[in-house]
């Protein structure tokens, strides 16, 4: 069972003056007629063994992300709230907590509610290669080729497997 965590806790501040601490950039309509967070789960649909999502959001958020799901008809989805923005790393281990919880040695398919993303057939072939991959004990990644170094993303060295 494939369980995505889309991961919707940011703060709004580099996108100002459309992005703001109380409407940041994952549920605004930039690119179309819906949201970042809604065409982040809507990319979801058609992507075999997949279960409801888990969506962790800034608590102060949780009604726009309540009302967001409902507009695009996902009933079953769970969200967890952050009481206190603290990145990546927390809001991902309690989303996995939660996903053990709901389904024993799930594949988490990790995505942020804030890209772009426009072709969404190669979007969903790179998810059925990674989860093919993650059957294996393989940890996936996805990114876009980098065209210079960023301390602040970090390094990932790769192996063709």
């Amino acid at each position: 069972m494939i369980i995505p965590i889309i991961l919707a806790g940011g703060s709004g501040t580099r996108l100002w003056p459309l992005s703001r601490t109380h409407y940041p950039k994952q549920l605004l309509k930039l690119f179309g007629d819906v949201t970042m967070l809604q065409q982040t789960l809507l990319r979801l649909k058609g992507i075999p063994d997949l279960a409801a999502p888990i969506v962790v959001c800034n608590e102060e958020h949780r009604f726009m992300v309540a009302e967001q799901l409902h507009e695009i008809g996902e009933k079953n989805a769970s969200i967890l709230l952050e009481p206190v923005a603290r990145n990546t790393a927390p809001a991902l281990a309690i989303a996995a907590i939660h996903a053990a919880s709901l389904a024993e040695d799930p594949i988490l398919l990790v995505l942020s509610a804030d890209h772009m993303i426009r072709d969404v057939d190669v979007f969903q072939q790179a998810v059925n290669n990674a989860v093919i991959a993650a059957e294996k004990n393989h940890l996936a990644t996805f990114g876009v080729q980098p065209t210079r170094p960023e301390t602040g993303y970090g390094y990932i060295k790769t192996k063709k497997i």
